[in-house]
């Protein structure tokens, strides 16, 4: 089986880190903001949660897991398992952002 796709943890850190450290301390004056970046904290600490979890089925099953930082790579490795002719297309999407 091919690795499953998906996105490093360090995604979470850098976002739970921003919401922890710098709106949920500008979100206190206003105490609804503040329970939604609460709950957006929680949200991402449980999604955390389950990748690690998902990560631990695939250890188990022997199923390779495979990090990304983007989409870029996964949409790459798509393309080019399916039509090598459209990695160029890819690639240049790339070059252009």
């Amino acid at each position: 089986m091919k690795s499953l796709p998906l996105p490093s943890l360090v995604h979470y850190e850098l976002l739970l880190q921003l919401l922890e450290r710098k709106t949920l301390m500008m979100s206190y004056e206003e105490p609804n903001l503040e329970k939604q970046v609460q709950q957006l904290i929680i949200t991402l600490r449980k999604a955390r949660a389950q990748q690690k979890q998902l990560e631990a089925i695939c250890q188990q099953t022997h199923i390779p897991v495979e990090y990304h930082w983007s989409l870029n790579s996964v949409d790459a490795s798509i393309n080019s398992s399916n039509d090598p002719s459209s990695e160029s297309a890819v690639n240049s999407n790339i070059n252009s952002q």
